[in-house]
């Protein structure tokens, strides 16, 4: 057990099973106390009562974290059950439903971004304040993915929405060094959770009268192919060990698959010759000497 985080409080989204509940019982045996917030109600109370009888310290909290003031209310628990908040895990996500650019209908966007984005946001936007208002400092961990690092075909809301957490934990990251706050984004590649099967939870607000779905054959190849990935995937319990080790060493990214190196340096590579390339232009090539603009 690290010292780092005993008596501290940890928010999880998106706790009550898979990635979250991995993360909340590997942190309880750190010593923390877990809040759990989930979408959930009835796997809630399972990870409630797991987690008690592990003899870790948990709040069981109903959280949909596309309603800010579901937020709000969360975060007050937290406060009112156990004291100052010292670490939150912006966990909750939904894997969209595979199809193409013209099969994914704008209710399907909204969602996977609804949740996988704006929940990241107004958890971030809750939480913070509580984060500073002690002086101590924390956590802040943004689950992102390794698609929001690459792109994937038939894919494209969720990983759009993952690229977007990992942008905002890097400005995050910036913002609320100077605080003693770390923000991380944990990018993982399969891992043998439920997400394809997050249409379980889908909102009746995300549920147009229209087929919000691609063609029956189309949409079983692709839950079928998500299925094996996610089946194939290592143990929940793997990744939420490598985040603590991780969070020790002080990492802002936080990759749970190492085998991803070279899609990770060919996307850089690709970077760099576009830049050199902008470099070498006619039109453009002057301003390599231009003082870079940071704020």
């Amino acid at each position: 057990m690290s010292q780092l985080f005993a008596g501290k409080t940890a928010i999880i989204s998106g706790a009550a099973g898979g990635i979250g509940f991995a993360l909340a019982r590997e942190l309880g045996q750190q010593g923390m106390n877990i809040v759990l917030a989930d979408i959930d109600p009835a796997q809630l109370a399972q990870a409630e009562q797991a987690l008690q009888q592990d003899n870790i310290k948990v709040l069981a909290c109903q959280l949909d974290v596309t309603d800010f003031s579901q937020w709000q209310a969360t975060a007050a628990a937290a406060e009112q059950h156990f004291g100052p908040v010292h670490m939150l895990i912006n966990n909750a996500g939904v894997g969209g439903i595979p199809g193409s650019i013209e099969d994914t209908d704008h209710d399907t966007w909204r969602w996977v971004l609804d949740v996988n984005l704006m929940g990241v946001l107004y958890g971030t936007q809750t939480v913070t304040p509580l984060l500073k208002s002690h002086g101590q400092g924390g956590w802040i961990i943004n689950v992102a993915s390794m698609a929001g690092m690459m792109g994937m075909p038939y894919a494209g809301a969720y990983c759009a929405s993952k690229a977007a957490v990992v942008s905002m934990t890097e400005s995050w990251s910036a913002e609320l060094k100077r605080h003693n706050i770390s923000v991380s984004a944990l990018c993982p590649a399969f891992v043998k959770t439920r997400i394809h099967e997050s249409h379980r939870n889908r909102q009746a607000q995300y549920k147009s009268n229209k087929q919000s779905m691609p063609s029956k054959a189309s949409a079983e190849s692709g839950f079928n192919k998500a299925a094996a990935l996610v089946e194939g995937g290592i143990a929940p319990e793997l990744l939420a060990k490598r985040v603590v080790e991780a969070l020790i060493s002080g990492q802002t990214y936080i990759f749970t698959h190492p085998n991803y190196r070279p899609v990770i340096q060919a996307r850089a590579e690709a970077i760099d010759a576009a830049c050199e390339d902008a470099q070498s232009s006619p039109i453009v090539g002057h301003l390599v000497g231009e003082d870079i603009v940071a704020f």
